[in-house]
């Protein structure tokens, strides 16, 4: 790096970067001076932009023409593996039959024949379309002034987290399930979204309940078929309540039987119905259900709606989700006040999430706690990529993210990825960062000084340590590498 050139003055106030960092997605050249003047105005007037929460790049797919689609693929692949097998049993007895044949032809002719039915490999649909979402949400990321709204979409679709792990299905709607059962809500009511998020096939795939048959339905009465509880606990204990809301494993298998019969078209359905929330009245556990000391009747798909509306207007729900809302911005322990305040707000405006966000940018309290709370490894590889102003390939993001133990919609639970900093902090987990930190630098083809590129996105709250650490370094990409890897970089 030259010695000659000369960093640009650094941003008076570090209340941009705290915008940016804690509220956002990372600075990016020249952010900070444009809102330093008003910082939390602007994280409010991000929010007033119309079209700020759509993702709507060409050629993504709703979740119904994504899910048909799927399923076609996978019975057609394998139709293909079955005729593979054939071929190649019908090849093997060819050749052990072949008595007039020269030795020396019999082997070409299986050669050739092993070649022909070499099966040539396809990726899966579902891996096209999880790449295709995941490319989406870099751009956007890149693209946005601050990136609250994208951190508000992540913290939601994480708390409502659904796992590819559950097979094909769900890694091809995961994208679509953000994109319609979680960003059209985010500025909306909670109860909206725990109702989309309900009746979503990526949710009813990958918590089971797409198979749950009441026992004493008709179906389960003729096929002596069971409930699936996995939904009805985790919509308690993770999206609503939480674990100490005052439920009972037997409110957790009544709201099982309230939400049997919500389950998905299948690929021989009926065209209107395929990849869509479908509900089997047949499959439906009959009766009255009393769920936390509330009855609920028999009303079909009505009673499981009528338990959702309750769960979501809970005064634990507000505790619960407000506490983790808090956490996942803040502070681990976020400060009681904030709490607090985001409680009452979400409780007095019937869970509107427009105006938690507000509340939660116009409190003190979150802008004056310590800035101790380590970037996830995802807001990490975005603030990088918006810091170096170079765009990240989807397969280099996607086997970074794999590193660092975040891969999209991929987390270790139904709970979600974790948000505490100690579930980021292990060494060898800052060793993996490193290396990324490195890889990111070395696609960078910028030529800034790197002493500008910290004040661009760093200002104030750069130590001295850090910029004489950046100044020093023996490259431009070492120095690029250094400042990701910064304490002022990585906590926000």
């Amino acid at each position: 790096m030259g010695t000659g050139e000369r960093a640009r003055p650094v941003v008076s106030t570090s209340d941009a970067v705290i915008a940016l960092s804690r509220f956002g997605l990372g600075a990016r050249a020249g952010d900070l001076g444009r809102i330093a003047a008003d910082p939390r105005g602007a994280i409010l007037a991000e929010l007033a932009e119309p079209g700020i929460l759509a993702l709507d790049t060409p050629g993504l797919l709703p979740s119904a023409d994504a899910l048909v689609a799927i399923e076609d693929d996978i019975a057609r692949r394998r139709a293909m593996r079955r005729q593979d097998r054939t071929a190649a049993g019908t090849s093997d007895k060819m050749a052990h039959a072949g008595d007039g044949m020269a030795a020396e032809g019999a082997d070409k002719a299986d050669d050739e024949s092993a070649a022909d039915r070499k099966p040539k490999y396809q990726r899966p649909l579902s891996a096209t379309i999880y790449n295709d979402e995941v490319a989406a949400r870099l751009d956007k990321a890149r693209q946005v002034p601050i990136g609250f709204g994208e951190r508000l979409v992540a913290f939601w679709s994480n708390h409502f987290a659904v796992e590819i792990k559950r097979g094909q299905p769900v890694r091809g709607l995961a994208g679509a399930f953000e994109r319609e059962a979680i960003r059209p809500h985010v500025l909306g009511r909670f109860s909206d979204m725990l109702d989309a998020v309900a009746h979503h096939p990526a949710m009813l795939l990958s918590l089971d309940n797409a198979r749950s048959i009441g026992p004493h339905s008709p179906l389960g009465l003729r096929r002596d078929r069971g409930i699936n509880e996995n939904y009805g606990r985790e919509l308690m204990e993770l999206h609503t309540v939480g674990v100490d809301g005052g439920y009972t494993q037997a409110d957790v298998i009544q709201v099982a039987y309230a939400l049997s019969g919500w389950t998905v078209g299948a690929r021989k359905a009926p065209a209107a119905e395929r990849g869509r929330f479908v509900y089997r009245g047949r499959w439906h556990e009959p009766g009255t259900r009393t769920i936390m000391g509330k009855r609920y009747r028999d009303t079909g798909v009505g009673q499981g709606e009528a338990v959702l509306h309750d769960l979501a207007r809970s005064p634990a729900t507000a505790h619960h989700v407000m506490t983790q809302f808090a956490a996942a911005f803040v502070a681990d322990q976020p400060p009681p006040v904030l709490v607090d305040a985001l409680v009452a707000r979400f409780r007095d405006t019937d869970g509107d999430l427009g105006a938690v966000a507000r509340t939660l940018v116009g409190h003190d309290a979150a802008w004056s706690a310590p800035r101790d709370k380590l970037r996830a490894p995802r807001e990490f590889l975005l603030a990088g990529q918006r810091a170096l102003g170079t765009p990240l390939p989807t397969g280099f993001a996607l086997r970074a993210l794999k590193t660092l133990g975040q891969t999209p919609w991929d987390p270790p639970s139904p709970a979600g990825f974790p948000t505490d900093t100690a579930s980021w902090l292990a060494p060898d987990a800052l060793e993996g960062r490193l290396q990324i930190a490195e890889l990111m630098a070395q696609r960078d083809r910028g030529d800034s000084d790197p002493r500008a590129v910290l004040a661009d996105v760093l200002g104030a709250v750069a130590s001295t340590d850090t910029r004489e650490t950046v100044a020093r370094a023996d490259s431009r990409q070492q120095a690029l590498a250094l400042l990701l890897m910064s304490p002022e970089f990585q906590w926000r």
